[in-house]
């Protein structure tokens, strides 16, 4: 259904921005904009005149629709509803009186958000967005002023991502209110934009998450994330599942977990209810599992219908001569078999026989073909370890190349999105597609993510767990989906960090700073600070006109945000502080106790190696902070303090990248964890395990073990800021 017109009452209302823009910014064409003069109130309401006579009325009525269309309405009910109260805030920011406090409201509510609803642009952004720039210079002039940095940051970010849409909207219908000049923004690399442009060097005004995908339908596609179960989801599996996930929303179509569990020798049940938890953790919304195994029986058919076809054989050439005539190109001496002579040794590989298990299956492609992945791959082989799911019922396997091109296509897939590794082997599952006679699936290839100083192979992974360099799949030093958010990621930086890079098939090396610096963005305005002083050589300062008896004040465990609550912090004139602190103090010097006030350190005692062991001075809490220039955290010298062990990590490598052929294990990091103890305030009893944190003036940490007892220390991890450095000595 076709929009046939579209008008508004240009000479008694604005234009309404929100619905040109929203349809720019979704592809959504919309003829020219006509005016109507008539006096009725209907006849000012901004419509759509569809082709089939029927209209729609009203600036949300037609944002509601476009959203719909476009994917932009929310990814359920309740997204929905939250992008509905935005769009009856929106009129807000053209009343005058209201415009800062109204942009004070989303300045705070966007302090940890990146979108206003979800994790993706929304008719909800589109609107308030529309709202701020249609007012003109009184945007802008609160932009210059900095006032309102999260919504700068955001409405920024969205005028760069879709720049060449909203441009063309605000000059045409803005600017007799003044530009919209968006801040100055990096120049973005060149992008690959779709699947096979000839036009490689063309940058797109899309995110690069915004490719299409070829010959895809709304409301027709179908994906797959299909990991398979011999390991924790990692940070690469992770950008496939966000992307697969993101097409399926954006073209409203279907999302399949599939495990592709065909080696029962690296699989099993724990692997499985783990990955299936990390895909929670990950928020992946899908339709149903499905397992690779229940296809069992209708791979071994089709296997022996290409057997009798001649189109595979069956191949008892040891394994190593075989992978060697693959790379010279030398056909099998089993490539002539006949097909009884064929079939009667895949029967002996369904029972498992000694004689069955010296075969393999093998399709016969072109063992002269330049790519080598067409050189005659195997499609099944023998192994006689029970499988986690169905037990010893089969002998024979088929590999993951026989099995995807099959599952996908008989699944209903309809796009089939592979990392830029599998780029070679195309071909091939295009090759074994139809020599199956079944519905060709089309491939979108995306580049695979990879990170500095990191080992992304799941065998590799798997020998650091089993030869005991870390504690499990979940250790905080390992890039899994459990690792990264036991060290203190959030999920919601993960997801902007991978959906930024989007579906661009440029090889990229990313820095680990990137994301840890938008986790910081994400943390540091809502977690609620503490204080910790390092146990060893710590140094006493007696305050001598200090409190005769210990008080307590009840304070904001954050001043700036109530939601993290209260603390109570104890006052004493004895106090232990730093002894990296304490040496850098001199007599007669005023500092500054945050949380107190200023005090005036009168003596200094040294033991006989020069190192500070004692401070004596006197309160000045009527001295000004800004005056000092030691602030110094410190803590009550009480028995209520709480034992702590502060960990660090480094890298398992000491190199950014492996070179083709290079051994991970030539390059392994001696020293990658670092446990420190600490003393605390006596509120971090109350912590909870997962709960994040900042120690003042060292940082931020993850709760990885709460309060038990005393003599049992609260283990934190740090969390890497983006900022610091990471080698351990």
């Amino acid at each position: 259904m076709d929009i046939k017109d579209f008008c508004f009452g240009a000479d008694r209302i604005p234009p309404p921005l929100s619905v040109i823009a929203a349809a720019k910014v979704a592809s959504l064409t919309l003829p020219p904009p006509s005016t109507v003069t008539s006096a009725s109130d209907s006849a000012c309401l901004p419509t759509f005149l569809f082709s089939n006579g029927l209209k729609l009325q009203g600036t949300y009525v037609l944002l509601r629709y476009i959203g719909r269309v476009a994917n932009l309405y929310g990814q359920d009910p309740f997204e929905s509803s939250q992008i509905d109260q935005w769009l009856e805030y929106t009129p807000v920011l053209s009343v005058g009186s209201e415009f800062e406090n109204a942009c004070n409201y989303i300045d705070n509510y966007l302090q940890t958000r990146t979108f206003l609803v979800g994790y993706s642009l929304s008719i909800a952004d589109i609107a308030i967005w529309s709202g701020l720039a249609g007012t003109g210079l009184r945007w802008e002039s609160c932009r210059k002023s900095k006032k309102f940095p999260n919504v700068v940051r955001w409405f920024n970010s969205i005028f760069d991502e879709y720049s060449e849409a909203l441009n063309e909207v605000m000059s045409t219908y803005v600017g007799k209110k003044g530009p919209v000049k968006p801040a100055a923004a990096k120049p973005k690399g060149q992008q690959v934009v779709s699947g096979d442009n000839p036009d490689k060097g063309k940058a797109s005004s899309k995110p690069s998450s915004e490719v299409d995908l070829p010959g895809a339908e709304i409301g027709k596609v179908c994906l797959r994330f299909a990991p398979e179960p011999s390991g924790y989801l990692h940070i690469g599996h992770s950008k496939a599942a966000l992307l697969n996930q993101y097409f399926a929303q954006r073209y409203q179509g279907r999302l399949i977990v599939r495990f592709d569990d065909t080696n029962p020798s690296k699989e099993s049940n724990e692997f499985v209810d783990n990955l299936l938890k990390d895909i929670d953790t990950l928020g992946i919304k899908y339709e149903t599992i499905t397992h690779t195994s229940d296809y069992f029986p209708q791979l071994m058919e089709m296997a022996e219908n290409l057997i009798c076809q001649g189109k595979a054989y069956v191949d008892d050439t040891p394994r190593e001569q075989m992978q060697k005539e693959r790379m010279d190109g030398i056909e099998s001496k089993c490539r002539s078999n006949s097909v009884a002579e064929n079939l009667k040794l895949w029967k002996e590989m369904i029972a498992g026989s000694e004689r069955g298990l010296q075969c393999c299956v093998r399709g016969k492609l072109d063992m002269q073909d330049p790519n080598k992945s067409l050189r005659d791959p195997v499609y099944y082989r023998c192994n006689p370890v029970p499988h986690h799911r169905i037990g010893s019922k089969y002998k024979i396997y088929p590999t993951y190349d026989f099995a995807c091109p099959f599952v996908d296509s008989v699944e209903g897939i309809t796009h089939a999105l592979r990392s830029s590794e599998y780029h070679d082997r195309n071909a091939q599952y295009d090759r074994i597609q139809a020599d199956m006679g079944l519905r060709k699936v089309h491939l979108y290839e995306f580049s695979r993510l990879n990170m500095v100083y990191t080992i992304l192979s799941k065998r590799h992974l798997r020998w650091f767990v089993e030869n005991g360099k870390v504690d499990g799949w979940d250790d905080a030093r390992f890039p899994t989906v459990q690792g990264i958010v036991r060290r203190g990621l959030k999920v919601e930086a993960l997801v902007q960090f991978i959906l930024e890079q989007g579906a661009s098939k440029n090889l990229n090396l990313m820095e680990w700073d990137k994301l840890w610096t938008i986790n910081k963005k994400i943390i540091d305005p809502v977690c609620p600070r503490h204080t910790a002083v390092i146990e060893e050589h710590r140094v006493p300062l007696t305050l001598t006109d200090g409190p005769k008896q210990p008080f307590v004040r009840i304070i904001p465990r954050h001043k700036k945000h109530e939601g993290a609550g209260e603390k109570a912090t104890t006052y004493t004139n004895r106090i232990w502080v730093d002894h990296a602190d304490a040496e850098l103090i001199s007599v007669n010097e005023e500092i500054t106790l945050m949380d107190w006030g200023n005090a005036i350190v009168k003596e200094i005692e040294k033991d006989q190696n020069g190192k500070v062991t004692h401070l004596s001075g006197v309160l000045h809490l009527e001295g000004s902070v800004k005056t000092t220039k030691l602030k110094l955290t410190w803590l009550p010298d009480t028995s209520e303090l709480v034992n702590l062990t502060l960990v660090d990590f480094d890298y398992l490598i000491t190199k950014k990248k492996l070179e083709e052929g290079e051994s991970f294990q030539d390059v392994l990091n001696p020293f990658t964890k670092k446990e420190t103890a600490a003393l605390g305030d006596s509120n971090m009893r109350n912590l909870k395990r997962g709960e994040i944190l900042q120690l003042e003036r060292k940082g931020y940490f993850r709760c990885d073990a709460p309060f038990v007892r005393p003599s049992k220390p609260v283990v934190l991890f740090a969390i890497p800021d983006g900022r610091q450095a990471t080698s351990l000595k």
